[in-house]
């Protein structure tokens, strides 16, 4: 068989061409450390690739968004302890408010700090995050959510929604809470009514603490009444009740209630208990009222307003008292959130540790599929580059045999 000089030469070409591909293959895979570095190198291995780089970049969004929201979190907690510190402050300068023996120049000193307790807290209430989004403006995050106005009164001009990340494939978790709920809509009294002493009173009577003693009473008594009473004192502290409509308000045996009250004693009737101090006067009231609200800064400036008027020790009493329950059912709405929030990071903890471990587990499977084994590929490099040598030696050898060279 005859063999053209051409056909060696190109048989040798594309030998070497072979082998240097090959070779560049491996020495790319030794560089890089990739056993597939384009889908041609495994076509198969290859969509593998793409997917658990998807799941990856997938898990890292999430991570990143469970970390602003961690903060987020951790910003609003710190915020609500620091209204909660403050608040403490104005229920201790309450309480020493009624004093009686105190001056009114003690009184005005007060006032002043709790001027500056309620501005505080409006401040705290404005709080931003780290991106200068309001903490407390529900979605509204680019309004500053309470202003003040005319005769100290402060407004809120956020809404009641929270706002909400997506930490995981259908999971959200709120990330804020509306300062609807927090510092403006509380409830008055115990959070079920609110005892009132009469403005108009001229004995000593205070109204001190009021709870819910028969919840069944309570309800089925509401549905029909409203919940809106009205207590009259009689002479040797004799007293009835009248309802919303002025109805004398029966016991289940369809006796108008009513009875004698004593100094240091208390007012039940229809499920609800009134502890009392002092003594009233003939004429003197008691009104019971339900579903009144109202904001924390009006709590403080009704505080203020008290200290600088220079009423009575009673009244005084009377007033500060309804505004510490204000306090109690402001700082109970910011211990409920704040449980809240803590359940919140809880998840949030748990979701990140879930993400560090599947990132583990996935950059393993990713090596798997992508990774080159150093050894087989170095070894492999040693070998090709050999096999590369000897075939450009043997062409070498190969493009001098001529017949003049066999003639010489």
């Amino acid at each position: 068989m005859r063999l053209s000089t051409s056909w060696m030469y190109q048989q040798s070409l594309n030998t070497m061409i072979s082998q240097q591909s090959a070779l560049a293959t491996t020495q790319n895979q030794v560089s890089t450390g990739n056993r597939i570095n384009v889908a041609s190198d495994d076509p198969a291995g290859a969509g593998q690739i793409v997917s658990l780089n998807h799941v990856i970049a997938s898990n890292a969004q999430y991570s990143s968004t469970i970390d602003s929201a961690t903060t987020r979190l951790n910003t609003e907690a710190s915020t609500l302890t620091s209204v909660n510190s403050a608040l403490d402050n104005a229920r201790t300068l309450a309480l020493q408010a009624v004093n009686g023996t105190l001056s009114d120049s003690d009184r005005q000193s007060i006032a002043s700090q709790l001027t500056q307790i309620r501005d505080q807290i409006l401040q705290l209430a404005n709080t931003t995050d780290s991106n200068g989004n309001a903490l407390f403006a529900g979605t509204s995050t680019t309004t500053t959510p309470f202003q003040m106005g005319a005769n100290s009164a402060v407004s809120y001009g956020g809404n009641d929604s929270q706002q909400r990340s997506s930490v995981g494939s259908g999971l959200q978790v709120a990330t804020s809470d509306p300062g609807s709920g927090l510092f403006m809509n509380i409830p008055t009294g115990n959070g079920s009514f609110e005892a009132s002493a009469g403005g108009a009173n001229t004995g000593t009577l205070v109204v001190g603490s009021n709870s819910v003693t028969d919840l069944g009473t309570w309800n089925s008594t509401k549905a029909s009444s409203g919940g809106g009473y009205n207590i009259t004192f009689g002479t040797g502290g004799t007293w009835t009740a009248t309802d919303a409509n002025g109805n004398a308000v029966l016991d289940s045996s369809g006796n108008p209630v009513g009875g004698t009250y004593t100094d240091g004693g208390s007012i039940s009737f229809n499920g609800m208990t009134i502890a009392m101090s002092g003594t009233p006067a003939a004429g003197d009231t008691v009104s019971v009222s339900t579903g009144g609200q109202q904001d924390v800064f009006s709590t403080l400036n009704n505080m203020i307003n008290a200290l600088q008027s220079g009423t009575s020790d009673t009244q005084l009493t009377n007033q500060m008292s309804r505004q510490i329950e204000s306090i109690d059912q402001t700082q109970s709405a910011i211990s409920s959130v704040q449980v809240s929030i803590g359940g919140r990071l809880d998840t949030l903890q748990q979701q990140q540790g879930a993400y560090s471990d599947l990132n583990v587990t996935y950059q393993g499977a990713l090596s798997d599929v992508q990774g080159a084994d150093a050894y087989t590929a170095i070894s492999n490099l040693s070998l090709q580059q050999t096999a590369l040598q000897a075939s450009q030696q043997m062409f070498a050898q190969v493009k001098s045999m001529s017949l003049f060279n066999y003639l010489k």
